[in-house]
């Protein structure tokens, strides 16, 4: 038996709001989704994109408690241009969703920018640099 990475789940506390989050950055969730207390977005390569409300996990987890301080753990989006990372983070920004750090070039030859998600998880969006190819 050899287990295989097959979702990331994420525990939000409006699933309305984070369900128009990842739409906006283009994850196919169900028509409906705003409204379940769990939903899935299937991803490129087989992999899914897994919401859970807090009420939901803590119908099976009563002791569960939302973490305090800063996120650990982070999406990363791969852009296919510097320019689509760019125009991706100023588009969500624009609606009103919290940029972390502004797209910059990265010493490690990536144009590279964070947002967070409405529970404050971390989405990296990047792309190569046309010199890092």
């Amino acid at each position: 038996m050899t287990p295989r990475f097959d979702a990331i789940g994420l525990v939000v506390s409006d699933m309305a709001a984070a369900v128009v989050f990842y739409r906006r950055l283009g994850f196919a969730f169900p028509e409906g989704a705003e409204e379940q207390p769990h939903a899935e977005a299937e991803l490129p390569g087989g992999l899914r994109l897994l919401l859970d409300t807090e009420e939901s996990v803590r119908s099976f987890h009563p002791g569960w408690r939302a973490p305090a301080g800063g996120g650990r753990a982070s999406l990363a989006l791969l852009c296919d241009t510097p320019g689509e990372v760019d125009a991706l983070y100023e588009e969500m920004v624009a609606a009103g969703y919290h940029g972390e750090l502004k797209p910059w070039d990265a010493v490690w030859g990536q144009r590279y920018a964070s947002l967070h998600d409405p529970d404050g998880n971390g989405v990296d969006l990047f792309a190569r640099l046309p010199s890092a190819s």
